[in-house]
């Protein structure tokens, strides 16, 4: 989707993937033109070779047809010919961790590939069309407790990538679940060799300092977009005091959310864990937290 006006369900930039059989993968209207879209690829578009544009909601009458909201207007972009080698590229870089920049010619269809940044965003002109693809949003999950476990299934339902990092042997076992990566190890040391980045989240949750206070050390001083830890406002500031005695600046400390999570009420591990999730994902949006 390259242009709204008015409401509409899904923002600028958004994605749907076509087959030919009519299989799909993403959204671009939450459900409201899809079936239409769907139908016109299928029958017109596959059978051209260059990005057409495909307008819907113009008048009143079509937006309350498509119920597209408040007479909303999407202008979606269909590229019937993707480029297969360079979405491999834009995959494999997404994999390890790069931003990349897509530039796609509108006439002839051709894209390019630039190593990008998170201020590069979305636009789109007369002759081109410029999209960005960076890594999926990920979070370290410092302990494997009954606490963290419901961290890491909130978050893997919010399409982070988990990863649950504990040295400690008792808890090797009963940690097998899909879509939870479990790491044995310190934690320092794992995040290290994994790389912390500017999509990566970090939350301690042991309550031992000898494993969450090694981890901190290095969230704190990374391009992490969150770190919290687990513990009361009188834990938290000893640990501050500590951690300043390892060369972690006033400003670096100001970052740590701690104790960790929206104050909610929250008493039992799920409470906290949603209280956890929620905090993550509004600093994540830019929103206070």
């Amino acid at each position: 989707m390259v242009q709204t006006w008015g409401s509409s369900p899904r923002p600028v930039g958004s994605w749907l993937a076509i087959r030919e059989d009519g299989q799909v993968v993403g959204s671009v209207s939450g459900g409201c033109v899809e079936d239409d879209l769907i139908r016109r690829v299928q029958t017109e578009i596959l059978t051209r070779n260059t990005p057409e544009l495909v307008i819907y909601g113009v008048s009143k009458e079509e937006a309350a047809r498509f119920g597209l909201p408040c007479g909303g207007t999407l202008r979606l972009l269909v590229e019937p010919s993707p480029e297969q080698a360079v979405l491999e590229e834009i995959l494999k870089g997404i994999e390890s961790h790069q931003i990349i920049l897509r530039r796609v010619d509108l006439h002839s269809g051709k894209s390019t590939l630039y190593s990008g940044s998170r201020e590069d965003g979305f636009s789109f002109g007369d002759f081109e069309m410029q999209t960005s693809y960076g890594p999926r949003w990920r979070m370290f999950v410092i302990g494997a407790g009954q606490l963290s476990l419901y961290v890491a299934n909130f978050a893997l339902a919010s399409d982070f990538d988990v990863i649950v990092i504990d040295p400690r042997e008792e808890y090797t076992e009963g940690l097998h679940q899909d879509g939870i990566q479990f790491i044995k190890g310190m934690p320092d040391d794992v995040m290290q060799e994994l790389g912390i980045d500017s999509h990566t989240a970090i939350v301690a949750l042991t309550h031992d300092p000898k494993i969450d206070d090694l981890a901190l050390i290095d969230a704190l001083q990374s391009s992490a977009f969150y770190v919290g830890a687990l513990g009361s406002y009188t834990n938290t500031l000893k640990r501050k005091e500590r951690l300043r005695e390892f060369n972690v600046s006033t400003e670096q400390l100001d970052r740590l959310h701690g104790p960790v999570g929206l104050e909610i009420g929250a008493l039992t591990p799920p409470e906290i864990a949603v209280s956890v999730m929620a905090e993550v994902i509004a600093v994540k949006h830019g929103k206070q937290a």
